[in-house]
């Protein structure tokens, strides 16, 4: 038998309007939060940052593809790997639905990762995914942005904006966003790591609001149930409950 208060329905709405209090509370946060976001100071950048896409060398210019805003996954895909990282997938995942409409509001989109592209092109079409990808394998992008670190990290590593003990890996996630102005110069207005990522993995607000949340039960991290979307073994189904089952509770 389920451990949760079995309640009238009278009930259920009061706890229900006192939490829908909260939601909204949170809600109109979050707005505050994200007008204090696009209100902060601008930093301009200056390297000549050289890509390397499936068509050839690609200018960070280049990936605004006409438009003035730039939203940039650092996709975790070492030099030496085989595939990409798992919970940058999840995060990937997410991506061509969204860009049907944020491409129709002046923003593009592109996936940075130091792994060549001969690596990375053969795994974006096995996940089916058509946003572009290009390899900083030759580039200080992804140096000069945080995510990715040299094999010497005795001293530690610079990471969400702080000084961070070595991770133990050369790649870590991120997500950046630039400006193009109408002269042609080029600005980061914002950067996000970490669990900063989770607001862009709308799997997670399905989860939260389902009875057993995220499920996260062995570690309290996405391993415990992630998987590359063509990696799972089945549908995710558990027995259909019968009338024995019901009985038996």
């Amino acid at each position: 038998m389920t451990s949760h208060p079995i309640v009238p329905e009278d009930q259920w709405i009061d706890a229900m309007r006192a939490l829908t209090a909260e939601e909204k509370a949170i809600t109109q946060a979050q707005q505050r939060l994200s007008e204090k976001r696009r209100a902060l100071p601008w930093v301009r950048i200056d390297k000549p940052y050289m890509f390397e896409g499936e068509d050839g060398p690609v200018l960070l210019a280049d990936l605004f593809d006409g438009r003035t805003q730039l939203i940039v996954q650092h996709f975790m895909f070492g030099t030496d790997w085989q595939e990409g990282c798992q919970s940058c997938s999840l995060l990937a995942d997410h991506i061509d639905g969204a860009r049907q409409h944020f491409e129709h509001n002046d923003a593009s989109f592109a996936a940075v990762s130091r792994a060549p592209i001969d690596k990375i092109a053969p795994y974006r079409r096995r996940m089916g995914w058509r946003f572009r990808w290009v390899s900083a394998a030759r580039s200080d992008f992804n140096a000069d942005h945080h995510v990715s670190f040299p094999s010497d990290r005795a001293g530690g590593i610079f990471y969400n904006f702080e000084h961070q003990p070595d991770p133990g890996i050369e790649e870590l996630p991120g997500l950046s966003v630039f400006h193009r102005a109408p002269d042609g110069a080029i600005y980061r207005t914002y950067s996000c790591y970490a669990r900063g990522l989770e607001k862009f993995m709308g799997v997670y607000a399905f989860l939260d609001v389902a009875p057993r949340g995220r499920a996260e039960l062995k570690t309290g991290m996405m391993h415990d149930w992630l998987k590359r979307h063509d990696r799972y073994e089945d549908d995710g189904r558990t027995q259909p409950i019968s009338a024995a089952m019901v009985a038996a509770a």
